[in-house]
């Protein structure tokens, strides 16, 4: 699920961005959280937000905390979050470079500009699809959604992120799961659990701790693989 902040002074453009950003994502029916703040403040005064978004829509222009100021503190927690700036004026082109903005979107224009604007950033991100035909018939999933597979019985069992989390099951092996999901950035750290890396917040004491608070085993010989695997997958984000 896309986690998406708002941060603009301006309740005018805080709308404004929300609409824009609700039709384009419910359309390509990507599910999503949309957070919104009034200040930059608002926005840092808990740290988990330094790094928890997967998009941030910083104005510029806002007292006390500016967005450039803002944007410096998520990216002093080396975070891979996409800073999209939102401005009246093109005056701090190079800040915006420093923190590596992946845009800036004018606010007179914001009604032709979010469109493409996403797309690069979806593209950006890799969200691919993959189409499974399940005990519920056939459906298109979104690799970023799918925490993990899990081999029970003859079946493969898929936990996955919508509106909550939800599980589709399918007759098939995990072996032609795991196939099917090559180069999605899936880790094999059982025998019958198949995780995708996107997920684990950190491996250790022989489990897989998952961002959705889910603690997975695995074996003491596959251990060692598994986390040099998730420690190399972290170090090319």
């Amino acid at each position: 699920m896309l986690q998406i902040a708002i941060c603009d002074d301006e309740q005018f453009y805080r709308e404004k961005i929300q609409t824009l950003l609700e039709k384009y994502l419910e359309k390509r029916e990507l599910p999503y959280e949309l957070h919104l703040f009034v200040s930059g403040e608002a926005f840092l005064e808990q740290c988990k937000n330094h790094v928890k978004f997967d998009i941030v829509f910083l104005d510029i222009s806002m007292e006390e905390i500016d967005g450039i100021q803002t944007a410096q503190r998520i990216r002093s927690f080396h975070s891979d979050t996409y800073i999209v700036f939102v401005t009246a004026f093109m005056d701090y082109a190079l800040e915006g470079y420093k923190v590596n903005a992946v845009r800036y979107l004018m606010k007179d224009t914001l009604d032709l500009a979010m469109e493409e604007c996403m797309a690069a950033i979806l593209q950006k991100m890799q969200i691919a699809q993959v189409t499974f035909t399940f005990l519920e018939g056939e459906k298109k999933l979104y690799t970023d959604n799918i925490l993990y597979v899990e081999s029970r019985g003859h079946k493969s069992i898929f936990h996955y992120m919508e509106e909550g989390a939800v599980t589709y099951q399918i007759y098939d092996k995990l072996d032609n799961v795991e196939r099917k999901l090559e180069g999605c950035h899936f880790l094999r750290i059982h025998k019958s659990f198949l995780v995708n890396m996107k997920h684990i917040r950190k491996v250790s004491n022989y489990m897989a701790y998952l961002d959705t608070g889910e603690e997975l085993p695995i074996p003491r010989l596959r251990f060692q693989t598994v986390k040099e695997a998730f420690v190399d997958y972290k170090g090319a984000l």
